[in-house]
């Protein structure tokens, strides 16, 4: 008998640290499996274009991570904290792919995420592949950081200057309530017209749940970034790594990634001329065509 294919997607809920987890799932079952992680301030339904094209080749799942979607939504900031959302991503693995690694694919605040989890010696076994988009680990960061304070060269000090501008926001989503305020006031509808005027996205459409999943989505900012900035950890994986680096960026900018051999030593790095959100919503056959290049030349073993 054929194994069902699912055009979906399929919804279902896993269990997370705490927290029930809206998962959708796509493709047909028996097929390699692909692990989409949605950034802020999306959903799963940014990976939407992505997740039809793949769902011929591959059993492909997305999830709303907590605080957004059709996931739970935790009212503490601490409950934001890398370690939490690494064991949700866990969670979804051994619930729906317990006897196959995956292919994690991630984007932005996603990709940070499961950067906490693929440095994880624990979690690391369940993971074929990493492929990261616009989002660093933030233990790298850190180190990162240090280096160029300690170089004292003024290259390397205009570089730290750059990102720190290019980072505004995140001292912004610091700022009591206020964030907070704009996005169930009006942000959430003018999404759309910011993807398209200043990202270049092409006819874009605001989520389902778009200004909860931006007010609710500050507390990721506010969980962890000064915590691991100031006190970064040695994070080292083996897992098979493609690092997509946007070189038009206005907000991680590629320098970011300069050393990363360092902590990955099996990486492949593409560059291409997108900002933040083109690869994903405007060209995601291009993005398709790199994950099946990727993924096709790993070593059966993994």
């Amino acid at each position: 008998m054929n194994a069902p294919l699912h055009l979906g997607p399929e919804r279902l809920r896993v269990m997370g640290d705490g927290v029930e987890l809206a998962v959708y799932r796509w493709g047909k079952a028996g097929s390699p499996v692909i692990l989409l992680v949605h950034g802020y301030p999306d959903s799963h339904e940014v990976w939407l274009p992505l997740a039809r094209l793949l769902a011929a080749d591959f059993q492909v799942l997305a999830y709303d991570v907590r605080g957004s979607g059709a996931s739970q939504i935790p009212r503490e900031t601490r409950a934001y904290r890398l370690a939490h959302l690494a064991n949700d991503l866990e969670a979804v693995i051994r619930a729906l792919s317990p006897d196959r690694p995956v292919h994690l694919v991630a984007h932005d605040w996603g990709s940070i995420q499961a950067w906490e989890a693929v440095t994880e010696p624990r979690i690391e076994p369940l993971l074929a592949s990493f492929t990261s988009i616009s989002g660093p680990c933030l233990d790298h960061v850190g180190h990162w950081m240090r280096a160029r304070l300690a170089a004292r060269r003024p290259r390397a000090l205009l570089q730290l200057l750059g990102q720190l501008l290019s980072s505004w926001y995140i001292a912004f989503f610091h700022t009591p309530w206020l964030p907070e305020f704009l996005w169930r006031h009006g942000l959430g509808r003018l999404w759309p017209l910011f993807l398209n005027r200043l990202e270049g996205v092409h006819d874009p459409r605001p989520g389902s749940t778009q200004a909860s999943d931006g007010e609710h989505g500050v507390k990721l900012y506010r969980a962890n970034f000064f915590a691991r900035l100031s006190r970064p950890r040695e994070r080292r994986t083996r897992v098979p790594v493609q690092l997509i680096v946007a070189s038009r960026d206005r907000y991680v900018r590629p320098q970011l990634f300069d050393g990363l051999e360092r902590w990955v030593p099996n990486l492949v790095r593409r560059q291409t001329r997108r900002g933040h959100w083109q690869l994903l919503l405007n060209e995601p056959r291009q993005l398709a065509l790199w994950l099946r290049e990727f993924i096709g030349g790993l070593p059966e073993a993994r």
